[in-house]
């Protein structure tokens, strides 16, 4: 059985609309109808938007969880 890996993330800044603040979270996606099992897609959340975001995505089932951002990879400079 593979083990779910988030997507790797570049810019630190969250995936809010209209906010350009520093993302704290990384809230972890997935849609079923589009991703394999393991597939982590990764929108970034400052701490403002952590809840809306992570709301957002479980009023559709597609919440895997949330994780700071110190948990993902980071994307080569």
């Amino acid at each position: 059985m593979s083990t779910a890996v988030p997507d790797v993330v570049d810019e630190l800044v969250c995936s809010a609309r209209g906010c350009r603040g520093e993302a704290t979270w990384g809230v972890l996606w997935n849609n079923p109808r589009l991703h394999t099992p393991e597939r982590r897609k990764v929108w970034l959340a400052c701490d403002e938007h952590r809840t809306h975001l992570g709301e957002y995505l479980e009023v559709r089932g597609f919440l895997k969880d949330v994780v700071p951002v110190t948990d993902l990879e980071r994307a080569a400079p």
